[in-house]
């Protein structure tokens, strides 16, 4: 497996990571605990060292799962997991938005527990909080930095400005936003120029478009009713029959590369930028093997204009969130 560093930060990390939220949570097939750790081991035994988690994934029962499938290669791995949500702890249910700085020191404390380590890796911002001001959210895990119990700061979802008054007080080592082939706002609002100019990593999420771009599922695929899915208007099936167009896309770059569409979409994204670091996630090794051998697809320079011209030719059907949830993203 290759590696990349995540911006000027040094942290080194598998070109591909995972990222683990379907493993529990979201898509309406969680696995048991136990398949989900051997699938999380999986990963590691193919080289990836990059594993991505939250405590709002389960919630908690995530981490749980993270902390004791890599608790026996812990010095050889980067976990990045996240706050910035209020949680019913008894009930388990989420309520709202919560980055006051003694919640975040609340949540690092949990965390830390749940992933049996003795330091985050990498502690994100998961959304921003309109109501606490970005410097004391930054300021909050620079502390938790100087008690050596985070080592790198995170934001996503977060817009440019943020990002650069954020980094003025404790450096952001990356930022996670989606980004693929059918989510294209990084690189039109600023967020990919700021990364650039500040020495900052990029973590695109969903890169494969929710499973969407791998071609597994069309118009037709029943989604079950606790699929997270069902709430995204790119899923009606109206919006998938539309944008089947760029599946085809990418299974016809895919035939002359002898690579998959999901291996086309991911090996796209490497080549945007070094400091990029995809993390696909999956329930299944077949997708897990398929996803990681990406990093030995090669497109060229003709081969990614091409894409791009293509690409722009398809109209994408449907916003990536409802409004309630588009309207917690670029703050």
């Amino acid at each position: 497996m290759q590696t990349r560093i995540l911006g000027t930060s040094g942290l080194e990390v598998s070109a591909l990571g995972l990222g683990c939220m379907g493993l529990s949570f979201a898509y309406g097939h969680a696995l048991p605990p136990s398949e989900a750790i051997a699938l999380i081991r999986a990963a590691y035994e193919r080289g990836v060292t990059f594993f991505d988690t939250a405590e709002m994934y389960g919630p908690f029962v995530n981490e749980e799962i993270v902390g004791e499938a890599l608790a026996p290669f812990r010095d050889k791995i980067v976990i990045a997991t996240k706050f910035g949500f209020r949680i019913d702890r008894e009930n388990r249910v989420p309520s709202g938005m919560d980055s006051r700085p003694e919640h975040i020191h609340e949540v690092a404390e949990a965390s830390l527990k749940r992933l049996g380590v003795e330091a985050i890796d990498l502690f994100y911002q998961h959304r921003v909080d309109p109501r606490v001001p970005i410097e004391d959210v930054a300021g909050a895990v620079k502390e938790l930095i100087a008690a050596g119990k985070v080592r790198h700061f995170g934001l996503s979802e977060a817009a440019p400005e943020t990002v650069r008054r954020a980094h003025a007080v404790q450096p952001v080592t990356a930022l996670q936003n989606e980004y693929s082939l059918w989510t294209r706002e990084p690189e039109s609002n600023g967020v990919l120029a700021a990364c650039e100019e500040l020495g900052i990593g990029f973590v695109p999420y969903s890169p494969l478009g929710r499973g969407f771009l791998t071609g597994a599922i069309n118009a037709e695929t029943p989604l079950a009713d606790n699929d997270f899915r069902k709430q995204l208007p790119r899923f009606t099936p109206e919006a998938m029959a539309k944008n089947q167009a760029l599946v085809d896309l990418l299974r016809r770059i895919g035939t002359d590369k002898h690579a998959s569409p999901a291996q086309i979409a991911l090996a796209w994204l490497l080549a945007q930028r070094p400091w990029i670091v995809p993390i696909p996630g999956t329930t299944k090794l077949h997708r897990l093997e398929e996803n990681l051998a990406a990093v030995d697809v090669v497109l060229s320079p003709d081969d990614l204009t091409a894409i791009d011209a293509a690409a722009a030719a398809i109209q994408v059907e449907g916003e990536r969130y409802p409004p309630q949830l588009l309207a917690g993203t670029g703050r």
